[in-house]
């Protein structure tokens, strides 16, 4: 096991991560806005824009071993429990950095982690972000028809 990150080798990564968003807010279209420390030093939500989901946020923490990422996906289903879960787990398979999961209330999450010093490899966190993108846009709007079936008239 590795030795967790000392405080100089966070602040490095923290600044690396600074930069790369700051690269993303001005030259990626679908970043629309970056907020740094909300959640306190180490934390950054980034605001996206989608076209099956309108808007949605990546929140990244920094951590001593780990930088953990997830998005809010959508809430519990209302209806067709077995065939929503199923839907959402036969998603999983495949799936490399992250997973959904069941998060507060109930609610659909993508979660996943890297190890801290991955951050530094060149595209890591393109990768990360670009996946967390595809997958909303490719999973929203096919789990909300089967969990909110009737509000769809089916």
């Amino acid at each position: 096991m590795k030795p967790p990150l000392g405080v100089a080798e966070l602040e490095e990564v923290g600044a690396f991560i600074d930069q790369w968003l700051a690269t993303q807010l001005s030259e990626n279209p679908v970043v629309v806005a970056v907020d740094a420390n909300v959640d306190g030093p180490g934390s950054w939500f980034v605001r996206l824009k989608g076209e099956e989901k309108d808007v949605f946020t990546v929140r990244f923490m920094l951590r001593q071993r780990t930088l953990a990422y997830e998005t809010y996906l959508m809430p519990a289903p209302e209806e067709n429990d077995a065939e929503f879960y199923r839907h959402l787990l036969a998603r999983n398979r495949g799936m490399y950095g992250a997973a959904l999961c069941v998060g507060e209330e109930n609610a659909i999450f993508l979660q996943g982690q890297l190890d801290s010093r991955q951050v530094l490899v060149e595209d890591e966190l393109d990768r990360v972000l670009g996946s967390l993108y595809v997958w909303v846009e490719q999973f929203f709007r096919p789990a909300l028809r089967i969990g909110f079936a009737s509000r769809f008239g089916m």
